[in-house]
């Protein structure tokens, strides 16, 4: 009589925590894809219509931004928030290299935060202080974040509690408005900083 095979040990739990955040990657990125992909079915004449919308949030020393603030120039539009541990911050330094190749002229970029309840406008400033001064950074109420994110049809979402604090899954994109505050294309960033800069000055 064969003896029985024997039962394979369970993974360790290091590994079994990287099984889960990679899973947890990916469903994020399914969830950002379907919000999108009626974007992606419109020709490019009516998809504008499908991304952005008006917004009052709390700026820099208190002052409220408006989206009629930014009308008038090209714009970059960005959502996170300031504990994210790295997609944030390289996005930031990856616009603020795209920006530092064009000095002098009116771009902006909004840092729009998903985690207003830890990060204030003052917050937020202090935290851009690392990035180029034309970024941003805009907080406001729950209520009023929720509606933005909805506008921009951007995915953000409370993960679970862990060593005293918690993290946001979100989708990561830069829309790219033009001087109407009219949505232009998810803006390439994963190219030489030059190339990205000379997209966005064919806008101004």
């Amino acid at each position: 009589m064969n003896a029985a095979a024997p039962v394979p040990d369970a993974p360790p739990a290091a590994e079994r925590r990287w099984i889960a955040a990679l899973a947890a990657g990916i469903a994020v990125l399914a969830i950002a894809g379907i919000a999108l992909y009626p974007l992606w079915r419109q020709q490019p004449g009516s998809a504008a219509a499908l991304i952005g919308g008006p917004f009052a949030l709390q700026g820099p020393d208190g002052r409220i931004v408006t989206d009629a603030d930014m009308k008038g120039e090209p714009f970059l539009v960005y959502f996170g928030y300031t504990h994210c541990p790295d997609i944030c911050p390289t996005t930031l330094a990856q616009m603020s290299d795209v920006l530092a190749k064009l000095p002098g002229k009116p771009v902006r970029a909004l840092f729009i935060t998903i985690d207003p309840e830890r990060d204030s406008a003052q917050s937020l400033k202090d935290y851009l202080d690392s990035f180029d001064p034309r970024i941003i950074g805009l907080s406001g109420d729950v209520e009023a974040i929720a509606k933005v994110e909805k506008a921009y049809r951007v995915y953000a979402r409370k993960g679970p509690a862990e060593n005293g604090g918690y993290g946001m899954d979100h989708s990561s994109i830069v829309y790219l408005m033009d001087a109407k505050g009219r949505f232009v294309e998810a803006f390439n960033l994963e190219r030489k900083p030059e190339e990205s800069a000379n997209e966005l000055a064919g806008y101004l």
